[in-house]
């Protein structure tokens, strides 16, 4: 399945406003690293990632995230996840970055 990214700079709250649809999975993870990388290139500020129209997630998708919000909370700035269905937040929290992303 295909995955659909909409990337909005939301400068009244000073963050990227992103929206996952479809699945991030092996196969579309870098399509997702890529929007992600080229937002922060053209400014850097906090992420949240509205995932209220992803069906499914899995660890490189995960990987993906988690390299984003490394890379940025040394420079002060937050990734937070926003509206995930019952089996992404099932990863998140075997994962144990719910509470850091959530």
């Amino acid at each position: 399945m295909a995955i659909s990214i909409q990337v909005t700079d939301n400068a009244a709250e000073k963050r990227w406003d992103i929206s996952l649809a479809g699945e991030v999975d092996i196969a579309t993870a870098p399509s997702v690293r890529e929007r992600l990388s080229a937002a922060l290139a053209e400014k850097k500020q906090n992420i949240l990632i509205d995932l209220t129209d992803l069906d499914y997630i899995d660890s490189t998708g995960l990987g993906v995230i988690i390299s984003v919000y490394g890379g940025i909370r040394a420079d002060g700035l937050s990734v937070k996840l926003k509206n995930p269905k019952a089996g992404v937040r099932k990863l998140l929290s075997i994962s144990g970055f719910d509470k850091s992303l959530l």
